[in-house]
């Protein structure tokens, strides 16, 4: 019971912040989006979905939601939405060594906190 709950949340984790990761890769390969109309909204979405790193994403965080949800049912939400809030951790750290993001200290230090908060739903 504890393995697979366990075994759950790694999932919700890895899966849910690696697809976050690729699709900012996509994103920032694209660039940014200064012109919000119709017509050129579609352009970029077209390319973005001509991207292996957008369907890998999507992919990832579809199966992190479903991973979510079968969780949900058999853990309490109160449990459940904390401890996976260790995926702001984890892409605090995938931004830096992946993506080449300049965290500050101000963000570590919530990011700590995150931990600590976690710890805390977990003991308690």
């Amino acid at each position: 019971m504890i393995l697979r709950t366990v075994l759950s949340i790694g999932i919700i984790i890895f899966a849910g912040t690696g697809g976050e990761l690729a699709v900012t890769r996509t994103m920032k390969g694209i660039g940014e989006v200064h012109n919000f109309s119709p017509r050129n909204l579609l352009r970029v979405i077209l390319r973005a979905f001509r991207s292996g790193w957008m369907w890998l994403g999507l992919s990832l965080m579809a199966l992190s939601f479903f991973v979510l949800l079968m969780l949900l049912s058999w853990e309490n939400v109160s449990f459940v939405v904390p401890v996976t809030a260790l995926s702001y951790v984890l892409g605090a750290f995938g931004g830096k060594f992946l993506l080449g993001e300049r965290i500050e200290a101000r963000r570590w230090i919530g990011v700590v906190l995150v931990c600590v908060g976690v710890l805390l739903v977990c003991v308690g």
